[in-house]
C-alpha cells in the first residue's frame, strides 16, 4: 500500500534496520506477554525518535513522528501503544525544559541521555482511564525540604517493566496566589519504593507491558524536578495543549497502523470485489489523511485550542472509522482467514482499545460542541 511504504520509508530512515528486526519476530510473540519488541525498539534508536538533535536524538516532525507510529503500530500494535507513551512524555519533558525554565546542569545530563543510551519514560499521569485528561496526575505529592515524597499507583502503566525514568507532573500553587506553576519529577525506575504488579490480562497489546506501578515514598530529590515559572501564565497552558496534541495524533496513529495491516492483507490477497477493496482503502485513507493533516498543521505553527480541537476531532472520527476497517476487512478476508489466521483476529481486537484512551466522547463531546459554537475549548 503506498501510504503505508511512506510510512514504513520514514520509519526506516530514522531508524534503519527497526521493521526488519520486528518483522523478524512472529507475530503471535511479538504482541505477547514478555515480548522482545521493546528491547529491539531500544536497540534500534527508537527512544530518541522526538528527542532534540541537540540532545543527541533524531528530533523528528509531527508529520514524521506519526509516520513512524503508524508503521510501528502495522507490524505490533503493542509497541506502538508503548512508544506514544513514551514519545508523548518526551514531548512534554523537553518543551518543558526548553521553553518554560532551562534545564539545571544535572538534569540537562540526565536528558541528554535518552537518546543515545535507549532510556525508556513512561508516564505517571493518566492512562486506560477514558473520562479523565491524559495529563491528570495519578500519584500524590507532599513537597519536602530537599524535593518531593511520592505516593500513588499507575494502572495500567505502559513500559513497566522496561522504563528507566518514571515521570510525574505537579501543579505547584504560588506562595502569593497567582497562576499555579508545572513540575515534571524524573524518577529512575530503580528508586527505592518503586514496584511493579501484574495487571494486563488480555491477551491484546500484552506486550505494551502496561501493568500496575505502585510507589510508596519514594523520594525524588531537587535536581530530579524540572519547575515552571508563574512569570507567564500562559506558557503552563500552551505546554499542556501541546502535549495533549501529541498524544491523541500518536496514540491514534498506532492504531491507524494496525488497521493499515488489516487493511494490507485484503489488498494483497485480492479479496472481494474492486469496489470492495476501493471502499476498504478508502476508509482507511480518510483516517491517514485525518491524521498527517493535523501533524502537518502542528508541524506547521497550528497550536492553542485550534490545534487541540483538531486532534480530538480527527480522533473521534477515525475511532469510528477504525471500527468499520476492522468490519469490512474481517468480511472480505473470510471465515476461513479468520479461523486460520490468528493475525486477521488479533489485528482486528487490536483496533478496539483507541476508545479506551483519554478523553472519552462522552465527556469531550460538551466541549467540541461549545467550541464549534464559537466559544472556548476546556480539555
Amino acid at each position: 500500500m503506498r501510504s503505508l511504504d511512506i510510512a514504513r520509508d520514514t520509519c526506516e530512515r530514522h531508524h534503519p534496520g527497526l521493521l526488519k528486526a520486528l518483522d523478524a519476530v512472529e507475530m503471535p510473540e511479538r504482541e505477547a506477554a514478555g515480548s522482545p519488541v521493546l528491547e529491539i525498539f531500544k536497540e534500534y534508536g527508537g527512544a530518541g525518535l522526538l528527542v532534540p538533535r541537540e540532545y543527541g536524538g533524531v528530533g523528528a516532525d509531527a508529520l514524521d513522528a506519526v509516520r513512524v507510529t503508524r508503521a510501528l503500530g502495522s507490524y505490533s500494535p503493542s509497541l506502538a501503544a508503548a512508544a506514544t507513551m513514551h514519545n508523548f512524555t518526551v514531548a512534554m519533558l523537553f518543551a518543558l525544559a526548553d521553553r518554560v525554565v532551562p534545564p539545571t546542569e544535572e538534569q540537562k545530563a540526565l536528558l541528554s541521555r535518552v537518546a543515545p543510551d535507549g532510556m525508556l519514560l513512561a508516564s505517571g499521569w493518566a492512562e486506560g482511564r477514558t473520562q479523565q485528561d491524559i495529563l491528570s496526575p495519578s500519584v500524590t505529592a507532599e513537597a519536602v525540604e530537599d524535593g518531593f515524597v511520592l505516593n500513588g499507583a499507575k494502572k495500567p502503566c505502559s513500559l513497566s517493566r522496561s522504563m528507566d525514568l518514571l515521570t510525574a507532573s505537579v501543579t505547584l500553587p504560588d506562595a502569593d496566589g497567582g497562576q499555579p506553576s508545572l513540575a515534571v519529577l524524573l524518577i529512575p525506575a530503580d528508586s527505592e519504593g518503586i514496584s511493579v504488579h501484574p495487571f494486563w490480562d488480555s491477551p491484546v497489546l500484552a506486550a505494551a507491558q502496561s501493568e500496575e506501578v505502585r510507589l510508596h515514598d519514594v523520594h525524588v530529590p531537587e535536581h530530579l524536578v524540572i519547575r515552571g515559572t508563574p512569570d507567564d501564565p500562559s506558557r503552563l497552558d500552551d505546554l499542556q495543549e501541546a502535549t495533549f496534541v501529541w498524544f491523541e495524533l500518536l496514540i491514534t496513529s498506532a492504531y491507524v497502523g494496525a488497521a493499515s495491516a488489516l487493511t494490507e492483507l485484503v489488498m494483497r490477497r485480492e479479496r472481494g470485489t474492486v469496489t470492495d477493496r476501493a471502499a476498504l482503502g478508502i476508509q482507511l485513507e480518510s483516517a491517514v489523511g485525518l491524521t498527517e493533516g493535523c501533524a502537518r498543521a502542528l508541524r506547521d505553527g497550528v497550536d492553542g485550542e485550534e490545534s487541540v480541537a483538531a486532534a480530538l476531532t480527527a480522533r473521534f472520527a477515525i475511532q469510528k472509522s477504525l471500527a468499520a476497517v476492522s468490519e469490512q476487512a474481517v468480511e472480505l478476508l473470510g471465515g476461513i482467514a479468520f479461523i486460520k489466521s490468528p493475525e486477521v483476529a488479533y489485528l482486528s481486537s487490536a483496533l478496539h482499545p483507541l476508545a479506551f484512551h483519554p478523553p472519552g466522547r462522552t465527556s469531550s463531546s460538551p466541549h467540541l460542541v461549545e467550541y464549534f459554537n464559537g466559544g472556548p475549548l476546556q480539555i
